[in-house]
């Protein structure tokens, strides 16, 4: 006597189901290990705080500034008017 093709079915979907909960579960538990790993044995780099102008604005470097000068000279030069 031959299975039943709806058991058979049933079967197949447990076990596929069964296979992703557990990947999905061990991917949860190394994810979190190696998190902890990461925050343990990582050394914490010092902030620098950025100075700040009287109006409390960030004050941008030049050569950042000059960058942006250059990128908007660019793209206008390249408008059809």
């Amino acid at each position: 006597m031959t299975p039943d093709l709806t058991a058979m079915g049933l079967e197949l979907a447990f076990i596929g189901m069964g296979t992703v909960f557990a990947f999905l579960t061990l991917l949860v538990g190394v994810t979190s290990l190696m998190s902890r790993l990461v925050i343990r044995f990582s050394s914490a780099e010092p902030v620098n705080p950025v100075p700040l102008t009287r109006s409390g604005q960030a004050r941008p470097s030049p050569a950042i500034l000059a960058a942006v000068a250059t990128a908007v000279r660019r793209y206008r030069d390249g408008q059809t008017r």
